[in-house]
């Protein structure tokens, strides 16, 4: 599985990171790299709640991040 992580930069300066595939998963970050890597973290826990919940399947599954150009 391929998500694609969308990067914009606020005019404070401040980055918004999004995952537009998983609704609700988009963050704030001081940077593109911290933001990038919380998003990374929030679609993750959002898996892992999903996958405890058994609202999604279980079998093995990999996760790629890919960020848009």
């Amino acid at each position: 599985m391929e998500l694609v992580v969308e990067l914009e930069q606020e005019d404070d300066g401040r980055w918004i990171a999004e995952i537009p595939a998983i609704p609700g998963v988009m963050v704030y970050g001081e940077s593109r790299d911290k933001a990038l890597r919380a998003v990374e973290a929030l679609a993750l826990r959002v898996f892992a709640d999903r996958l405890e919940n058994h609202e999604i399947d279980s079998e093995p599954v990999s996760v790629s991040f890919l960020v848009a150009a």
